[in-house]
């Protein structure tokens, strides 16, 4: 299974435009939306492009093929817009041999972690940092933030194929963190 990550939108049409594109090129069966779609949130400055109601159109383009979960800045006003549910606050793809478990990262996260098993993944947002690591027994993957990128980093989104969890730059797709997960 091929799949492609995209955390902290926050409403940006521009990013919403090129996560799409790369989507369409991908091949991934599923575009997992890791929350904070349509609004930019206190503490953050607007994101370039900010346009919530046209990035709700364009998703709704692809919502058979989305999974989403509510991220801290995410409402009920937000589902209004939206065809895709996005209001759980995680959800977990099962593999033959390990369980994907999304999530935002403000109620489970690295520091608060769920109930996982070893070799489980914790595929979060909300840092808008990426990271592509094991710790102890789980892997910790975050795609980063495809419209406001914090410590430093390049605006980015994730995928994973075959057993590779890659962060990947939004605009020259360097490859900015990778793990190979075991089946």
């Amino acid at each position: 299974m091929k799949l492609m990550f995209a955390s902290d939108i926050h409403g940006s049409l521009p990013a919403t435009e090129r996560v799409l594109e790369l989507f369409a090129k991908s091949g991934a069966q599923w575009l997992v939306i890791l929350g904070d779609v349509l609004n930019h949130g206190p503490r953050n400055a607007l994101p370039e492009g900010y346009a919530p109601a046209q990035v709700a159109d364009l998703l709704n383009t692809q919502a058979g093929r989305i999974i989403a979960v509510r991220g801290n800045c995410d409402s009920e006003v937000d589902q209004m817009l939206l065809h895709f549910p996005m209001t759980a606050p995680w959800q977990q793809i099962l593999m033959e041999n390990q369980r994907l478990f999304l999530t935002h990262g403000h109620l489970f996260g690295p520091e608060n972690l769920p109930a996982l098993n070893a070799g489980d993944v914790l595929v979060y947002g909300h840092t808008h940092l990426p990271v592509a690591e094991k710790r102890g027994e789980v892997y910790h993957f975050n795609p980063g933030s495809v419209s406001i990128p914090k410590g430093g980093f390049k605006a980015s989104y994730g995928i994973l194929d075959n057993n590779v969890l890659r962060v990947i730059a939004l605009n020259d797709q360097s490859i900015i963190a990778q793990m190979t997960i075991n089946p």
